[in-house]
């Protein structure tokens, strides 16, 4: 049953309705773990319409680092988004070798469980390079989480206006 399945694109391209509808796909009762740290007022509206979005048949779990700790298997898990986890772990330690070590062995931990995991993640590196040093910190840090996580997905998707690209 294990399977990993990366969904990208930019900010409203669909990824979360994509990983969403194909976690119901699979499944009657799918997870949907939360990466989000709820930081505003605006975030937690953000966070209430995905939640009303959803229908009772998801578990839902609120986690925002130790994905790992949750006991997973057999079910079919949307993590969203890889994006808000690695900020979360950026926000912990500012070094960011430190924080991409952390965030792959825990990806490493939870890839272990006999489950079908969706992740969805931003792909944020596609524009210029900011004249920002914070920015381009976390820019690289989310490419190099993509790519480890495309690296070991069974399937990896490209969202562009609502439409996907099955690239793997």
């Amino acid at each position: 049953m294990s399977k990993i399945i990366l969904i990208t694109g930019g900010q409203r391209s669909g990824k979360s309705e994509k990983a969403e509808a194909l976690a119901l796909s699979l499944s009657a009762n799918p997870v949907y773990m939360a990466t989000a740290h709820v930081w505003d007022d605006e975030f937690y509206q953000r966070v209430k319409r995905h939640q009303e979005r959803r229908g009772p048949q998801w578990t839902n779990i609120e986690e925002e680092i130790q994905l790992s700790r949750h006991n997973l298997t057999g079910r079919v898990v949307v993590v969203d988004c890889v994006t808000l986890w690695l900020t979360n772990y950026l926000y912990l330690n500012n070094d960011v070798d430190e924080a991409l070590a952390a965030a792959k062995a825990e990806f490493d931990r939870l890839a272990k469980q006999d489950a079908t995991l969706i992740f969805v993640t931003n792909e944020i590196g596609s524009g210029g390079t900011s004249d920002n040093a914070a920015q381009r910190t976390f820019t690289d840090l989310q490419g190099w989480m993509n790519q480890y996580i495309a690296q070991r997905a069974d399937e990896v998707y490209f969202m562009v206006s609502g439409i996907e690209m099955k690239i793997k």
